[in-house]
């Protein structure tokens, strides 16, 4: 097992005299045998951030390190890493053990230690009884196991998962994320894990970094990113619903400057008899919760309420009041979090 050390990493491409960057100039610091996920939204650049991990992208600026060793010069077979696709990448003609076993084989590994890996992985993964089967008579999960078996017989020092689970359903993805926290924490492999998906993030990671555009703009715990926000769009795109980003914030909303964008989560809204007046839009049933969503002046305001409350009526003007101590102030200009006490 290795660190993960990203010192001031850029990426650019140059077109004939047009030079686009796409990675502006991260730096993290990965521990040895930390889960860490990378999330954003598509084209933000978590992808090529991971590919240049794995020597898969070259690095235009800065440095990358594994363990003690600066790879930015070294190919990824040089660098002991495993990677996960989205696509299984299995050979279609081979059965599930040779699947496994294949890249061994390669590397020349004896045949009675390639048995004990591969056992010993499809043991972990709840995979042995398909050791025979070809990848077409498994489902897409079985075939997702079978591409993070052969990942661990390799028994790298970094596992890097590349938006793994995109190709299941939704009951699927919810196991299989099960299936990896467990897998962590039984071989405890440095890994890094890249996805568009918030709830995997926040599930998943021990911490999480948060790209937008190309830039870090948040690189912490779940439950820092989730309750202090470093930037409005962290705050916007982690949460579902996410949080409310008001940018004339209402008479009432007292501790922040009067230029500041207000930020309140649709949890710590309470409808009442008192408070916000606002306009209900809308009304969400979800099965335990219910998410109103109204009109605050001229802006958007999403309340969650549990199903012990009455939904109130489209149309009608109801009162909303945020919890206390969980408000949230944003610079106007360039939507940095402003900790205002």
């Amino acid at each position: 097992m290795a660190s993960i050390t990203l010192k001031n990493v850029v990426k650019t491409y140059r077109t004939g005299k047009t030079t686009n960057k796409v990675i502006h100039g991260v730096d993290a610091d990965i521990a040895d045998g930390e889960f860490v996920v990378i999330v954003g939204p598509s084209g933000c650049g978590k992808s090529t951030l991971l590919r240049m991990v794995a020597g898969l992208e070259e690095i235009s600026e800065g440095e990358i390190s594994i363990g003690p060793r600066v790879v930015n010069n070294l190919e990824p077979a040089e660098r002991d890493i495993a990677m996960v696709f989205q696509n299984y990448a299995l050979y279609p003609h081979m059965s599930v053990f040779d699947n496994m076993a294949y890249g061994l084989k390669i590397a020349k590994v004896p045949m009675d230690e390639i048995k004990t890996r591969v056992d010993k992985a499809a043991k972990i993964l709840e995979i042995g009884s398909f050791l025979t089967r070809k990848p077409r008579e498994l489902s897409g999960g079985q075939r997702q196991r079978v591409a993070m078996g052969r990942a661990i017989v390799r028994q790298p020092q970094v596992f890097l998962f590349d938006e793994p689970l995109s190709n299941l359903d939704a009951k699927l993805r919810a196991q299989t994320r099960l299936e990896i926290q467990k897998l962590h924490r039984e071989l405890g492999i440095t890994s890094l894990f890249v996805t568009h998906d918030q709830v995997e993030a926040m599930t998943l990671a021990q911490r999480m970094l948060v790209m937008n555009a190309g830039v870090m703009e948040q690189f912490d715990t779940p439950e820092v990113v989730y309750n202090r926000p470093a930037t409005t769009f962290v705050a916007s795109f982690i949460g579902s619903p996410p949080m409310n980003l008001l940018n004339k914030a209402p008479n009432a909303a007292h501790g922040g400057p009067a230029d500041a964008i207000l930020g309140i989560r649709p949890e710590h809204l309470t409808l009442g008899a008192e408070g916000w007046p606002v306009q209900v839009e809308t009304v969400e049933l979800l099965g335990a919760e219910r998410l109103v969503h109204a009109r605050l002046a001229d802006e958007l305001l999403t309340i969650r309420t549990d199903e012990s409350m009455p939904a109130p009526a489209v149309s009608s003007t109801v009162h909303v009041r945020p919890h206390p101590g969980r408000l949230h102030w944003f610079n106007a200009s360039n939507g940095r979090r402003l900790d205002i006490t």
